[in-house]
């Protein structure tokens, strides 16, 4: 065999980070190390895997086909070195997570799993459905859940469970208690709006897509939280998961408004990379996922503890 691990990890990182410093930074190599790697790599080959555009390093077609074949190789390394620990094969495990599932599901989750693998390593991105999608393309992360729809070519989706958004408002809005609203009148109302690229803000936008009037977006935040206290502070109207409304509506601090002109519903979605191998950290944590929505009709449903 003519390359190293070693070799194929720096390879992967370059590739992902697109930047020999940020690479040996992540590997916690000296740059000078890191770029002798690629290098030694590439000259045993007689072959060139990226190219560099500008200040960045993009894979060229070659590098592009050997990604998820380094990737796959390097997880099932791991698993090796991990059942030879005595770890059971479990490893390390990077998911992502969009808004709403990585606040309220993804950490009990995590918690869950490394309860029931002590030896297991997981890390948390908390991201908009776009940038999940990207990290997952670009192998940056081994699992992505999602709110959002994803129709790339080079990702698996499988459903997980239905998810539905609500408008909602404060109890003291002009419009909170009404039993009807036109979907016009919504419109006219300011809105507290997740920003471009999240799931929760497509799904919205593709529910209103018959009218021609257009949402009054008054401000956009990035967290579900966020747009829950503004709109308890009385700015404007919102639309988020009912799963993260379910307490707010239990407290009585937020109320929904009726919305029968708008289908609001979504699924859930666990995304992977259409190369990547499923380790059995990855497989197990599916499992456990379908086990804590065994049963759950919608989301909201999902038995959670409440929050205060």
């Amino acid at each position: 065999m003519h390359y190293t691990l070693r070799q194929l990890e720096v390879f992967v990182a370059v590739a992902q980070h697109e930047s020999v410093s940020q690479a040996a930074r992540a590997l916690a190599m000296s740059q000078s190390a890191t770029s002798t790697a690629l290098a030694e790599l590439e000259r045993q080959f007689d072959c060139q895997l990226l190219d560099r555009i500008g200040k960045r390093l993009k894979l060229n077609a070659l590098g592009f086909q050997l990604l998820p074949k380094a990737v796959a190789l390097l997880d099932r390394a791991e698993e090796v070195e991990e059942l030879l620990r005595g770890q059971q094969g479990v490893g390390a495990l990077e998911v992502g997570a969009t808004l709403t599932i990585g606040n309220y599901l993804a950490t009990l989750l995590i918690s869950d799993f490394m309860q029931r693998y002590p030896g297991s390593r997981v890390r948390l991105a908390v991201r908009n459905t776009r940038h999940i999608i990207e990290s997952v393309r670009q192998h940056s992360l081994d699992l992505g859940l999602i709110e959002g729809q994803c129709d790339d070519d080079m990702i698996i989706s499988q459903p997980w469970v239905e998810d539905e958004l609500c408008v909602f408002c404060s109890p003291r809005h002009p419009l909170a208690g009404r039993e009807h609203l036109e979907l016009e009148q919504l419109l006219r109302e300011d809105w507290i709006m997740r920003e471009e690229g999240s799931g929760t803000r497509m799904t919205l936008e593709h529910a209103a897509r018959h009218r021609r009037s257009r949402f009054n977006t008054l401000l956009e935040l990035e967290h579900t939280e966020g747009i829950k206290r503004a709109v308890e502070s009385g700015l404007g109207i919102g639309c988020v998961s009912r799963l993260a409304l379910r307490d707010a509506f239990r407290r009585g601090s937020l109320v929904p408004l009726p919305t029968p002109e708008l289908d609001l519903k979504r699924q859930f979605t666990f995304i992977w990379h259409r190369h990547k191998y499923l380790t059995t950290g990855v497989r197990e944590f599916l499992r456990l996922c379908r086990e804590m929505t065994a049963g759950a009709k919608r989301s909201d449903d999902i038995p959670l503890p409440p929050i205060p």
